[in-house]
């Protein structure tokens, strides 16, 4: 566990690490923030390639039925060239010179991109397979500390964080507007990464039946700052308010912004919906699928306080199967709404076409 909690951090700064499947060993790099392709084929001593999501490739007008595809980089490419490749809105005709040589990514590339997404980074890594020159220099670093080997099954494993081992570190009593006898409960992931708050109001855990739950993934420009482009922030207040008005229960604040792909690639996918994107196709532009939040945290934390059975307040079926893929008995369920306007009818209207929220009753009222 910690050699991947290192890789990850070695991945957001930028810095290679070497994945080893097998007898193969792959240097491998985010393509966000790396210095350039030139670099890595010299410490590597092959010609890299740049591994893709199926999501991406989608996104371009590539039909795949693999997962992620791997793509061999030609010396003459260029930082927009693979930034057109990565992240540009773009079809397959305009690109379709730079995706000469496509094939599905083996399991190493497939765990390179895990690790991609562990970090909230852009999901386009380049990877290199170390040849038997360059061993000895791979190895010389290795011996070092200069560079992490870790192996690719266990990054592949890295994405669900590690269940069942989610730390209860710290709470206080925190008197809310809506709900003065409160508290929060702060948990951290193993990795570092995450800090996840569970806001227990009243005393659930002297209520006979379902305790009432809230799952909401933090949304910063929407909580914080009020944005006009979701409804977030008032499914917050709402949330506290209607669990304070039925006895208690608990408010689970999750710490996976954009529908977990974090906040750089939020603000991303904004500026591609300004380009008149959806907010399930800008995320697909960026590689990322229909909903990328991992549930079995939420499970975890339940579980640290004592509560298997819940009435929750969602409008997401997500939600429910996973608390039910987890062991928790979702008894019933609660509308929960923000107010539709404006600027956020695109976005609810997505969520209810496309990712199949349950939101239809409150758009119908926007419509009359």
């Amino acid at each position: 566990m910690y050699h991947i909690e290192r890789a990850i951090f070695d991945i957001r700064r930028g810095l290679p690490v070497i994945l080893k499947t097998g007898d193969q060993r792959l240097l491998v790099q985010a393509l966000e923030g790396s210095d350039s392709v030139d670099t890595l084929a010299s410490l590597s001593g092959s010609r890299p390639s740049m591994v893709l999501t199926r999501h991406r490739l989608e996104a371009m007008g590539m039909s795949l039925k693999a997962e992620a595809a791997s793509l061999p980089l030609h010396e003459q490419i260029s930082e927009s060239d693979l930034h057109r490749l990565a992240v540009a809105k773009s079809e397959a005709s305009s690109s379709s010179t730079l995706l000469t040589g496509l094939k599905p990514a083996g399991s190493g590339e497939r765990a390179a991109l895990t690790l991609m997404r562990r970090a909230l980074l852009i999901p386009a890594a380049l990877c290199a397979e170390i040849s038997d020159d360059q061993a000895p220099a791979i190895d010389q670093k290795l011996a070092k500390a200069e560079l992490l080997e870790i192996d690719a099954d266990e990054a592949a494993r890295c994405l669900a964080g590690a269940p069942g081992m989610l730390k209860r570190v710290s709470e206080a009593r925190i008197p809310l507007e809506e709900a003065a006898e409160s508290r929060f409960v702060l948990f951290r992931e193993p990795d570092g990464l995450r800090e996840h708050v569970a806001v227990v109001i009243g005393e659930p855990e002297r209520m006979e039946g379902p305790v009432p739950l809230r799952m909401h993934s933090a949304c910063l420009t929407g909580d914080l700052f009020a944005s006009l482009r979701c409804d977030c922030g008032e499914q917050l207040r709402n949330a506290v308010a209607d669990i304070q008005a039925m006895g208690g229960g608990v408010l689970l604040y999750l710490a996976q912004e954009g529908r977990g792909i974090g906040l750089a690639n939020k603000l991303r996918a904004y500026t591609l919906q300004d380009g008149g994107l959806d907010t399930v196709d800008a995320d697909q532009v960026l590689g990322f699928g229909d909903d990328e939040r991992q549930y079995a945290v939420a499970v975890d934390m339940l579980r640290a306080l004592a509560i298997d059975k819940v009435q929750l307040l969602t409008n997401n079926p997500l939600k429910m199967q996973a608390l039910e893929a987890g062991g928790v008995e979702v008894a019933s369920r609660q509308a929960l709404y923000g107010s539709v306007t404006d600027q956020n009818h695109r976005y609810l209207s997505a969520k209810a076409n496309r990712a199949g929220h349950l939101l239809d009753e409150v758009l119908e009222s926007r419509g009359h």
